[in-house]
């Protein structure tokens, strides 16, 4: 059962990567204007958010199983209209379709993983989904990078769309539904309030959107940072690989067990504060030894984090009311990505440095986190 959702995650996962190399081109390639091309690539995040909101109500009321199949058959069929685009207006709304149909997918599965991990091995089990993120993160954009430069970038979907339909069989075949259905007649959409209100979750996704927007910052200024001292792009690509083998290794390895060792949010408060410090230097550092030295420590802050605020969500939420959690908590992790580039953009217009909106935002989240935590233990003493 354990190897099929984390299989479900690097699928789910897999089908956002594998575009990140193709799908600006692709949308030129059809006509569309750098505004339209860009509205394209910020849609899908967007969508995602209604569908991580929408989709958590409909896990907590329909149940995982149900929804995770129905999820990633829809999926399947959408994939199946990006080689039938012939404008990017049309890509544009298969792109919003897409993002809408998989929103569902990944609060699923991980409510999945909370409701299936036992709470003193929680954070292992969430340190082995960061794991299975990582493999797509690496495995995804090579792939359809290599698909694309051979002329294929039909194929990409296709694949994809297979991969989905397969692992579709797979829930239905395999997996068993972790909620009750007398529990799931429980489930109302007026819990998001209460979830909103509850000062872990929303810690937890304040942390997700720091986090996205720290990875939007990256995708959009490293390669300019690389352009400036004088490397190509495969440069770029290295040091992105390089932080995500620094954060395999401790997924995979027995590092694994400071989750469970360690208050997930004191995790979570010294990760973000790493990201913040590495985000300051990439404002200074002008070497290559030395940006790759800080990819190294951006690794070991992305691995803190990813797994604790993970944690952080299953402990506060149950079953009747972990998909909506997820849902909300997700949907600050689709807003991240948008708002990263966007806003370390604007930035490198003002000041031309674009690292600095990013930098600025990770202290100010973990002056927030640190508020919060204090505000908590006020409340119990």
């Amino acid at each position: 059962m354990s190897r099929i959702l984390y299989f479900i995650i690097v699928v789910s996962f897999l089908d956002t990567f594998i575009q990140l190399p193709i799908i600006t081109p692709y949308a030129m390639d059809l006509g569309a204007s750098y505004l339209l091309t860009g509205a394209i690539v910020a849609i899908y995040s967007l969508a995602n958010m209604i569908g991580n909101i929408f989709g958590g109500h409909w896990i907590d009321r329909f149940g995982r199983k149900k929804m995770l199949y129905t999820g990633m058959f829809s999926v399947a069929i959408v994939l199946l209209f990006y080689p039938l685009a012939e404008t990017g207006m049309q890509l544009f709304w298969v792109r919003f379709f897409h993002g809408l149909a998989g929103g569902v997918l990944i609060p699923g599965a991980f409510a999945y993983v909370g409701d299936q991990s036992k709470n003193q091995k929680r954070g292992r089990v969430m340190a082995l989904t960061g794991a299975c993120i990582g493999t797509a993160a690496i495995v995804g954009p090579a792939l359809g990078g290599a698909l694309a430069s051979m002329g294929k970038v039909d194929y990409v979907f296709y694949l994809v769309a297979v991969l989905f339909v397969i692992t579709g069989i797979l829930i239905v075949s395999f997996v068993r539904d972790s909620v009750m259905t007398t529990d799931r007649g429980k489930a109302s959409f007026s819990h998001f309030i209460p979830l909103l209100k509850k000062l872990p979750i929303l810690q937890a996704s304040l942390a997700a959107l720091a986090l996205m927007i720290s990875n939007g910052t990256l995708a959009f200024a490293l390669p300019l940072k690389v352009g400036d001292m004088g490397l190509t792009s495969a440069a770029t690509g290295m040091l992105l690989s390089t932080y995500g083998i620094v954060t395999l290794i401790v997924f995979l390895t027995p590092l694994n067990r400071m989750y469970d060792k360690y208050s997930p949010i004191a995790l979570v408060v010294n990760g973000i504060a790493i990201i913040g410090f590495v985000h300051t230097m990439l404002n200074i550092v002008a070497v290559a030894w030395g940006v790759i030295m800080l990819m190294i420590v951006y690794g070991v802050g992305f691995a803190l984090v990813f797994p604790s605020m993970n944690k952080i969500i299953a402990e506060a939420s149950s079953k009747i009311d972990r998909g909506k959690a997820y849902g909300i908590f997700y949907a600050f992790f689709s807003l991240g990505v948008i708002a990263g580039s966007f806003v370390s953009g604007a930035t490198a217009e003002a000041f031309g440095k674009p690292f600095l909106s990013s930098a600025g935002t990770m202290l100010i989240v973990v002056t927030v986190l640190l508020f919060i935590s204090k505000k908590q233990q006020s409340h119990q003493s």
